[in-house]
């Protein structure tokens, strides 16, 4: 059974990461190109891995996701995402710590998860159909960053 198929209908919590990566003052949003938060802008990330710190994990996730070297510089919050079926059963259920990271290296190349990323002020998250919460994630995110 795949991984992706182990975490539809859990038997406990997965654990995750993402990254608000800031570079010169914007914040890089990436849009999901399937299920969970098909076509909605969120911040790359993925599944923490046996052996791996959530400092390694989002620095892995972000490196495989966009091709970017980041610096994570502390949590700048976390989401918790329980998604139940038509009769009520959690389908999905994912504890994401969310991490604000500097910019060090690289150009974003997506991979087959995502299909469109942009870095943005911001005070135009608004503009965008986004995960729940992303804005405040962000604003700490941006906080994080300029100390």
């Amino acid at each position: 059974m795949a991984d992706s198929d182990l975490r539809k209908y859990p038997q406990r919590p997965y654990l995750a990461v993402s990254a608000a990566i800031v570079r010169d003052g914007k914040v890089l949003i990436v849009r999901r190109a399937r299920n969970p938060a098909l076509n909605l802008y969120t911040l790359p990330g993925g599944g923490v891995e046996i052996g791996e710190t959530l400092v390694e994990a989002a620095q892995r996730e972000v490196r495989e996701e966009t091709a970017l070297e980041v610096e994570p510089v502390g949590l700048a919050g976390h989401r918790e995402v329980i998604v139940r079926d038509k009769d009520g059963r959690v389908e999905r259920h994912f504890l994401i710590m969310c991490f604000a990271a500097r910019w060090r290296s690289g150009e974003v190349r997506l991979n087959e998860e995502l299909d469109d990323a942009r870095w943005i002020a911001p005070g135009e998250l608004a503009g965008f159909k986004t995960t729940e919460g992303l804005a405040a994630i962000v604003a700490e995110a941006m906080t994080l960053t300029n100390r």
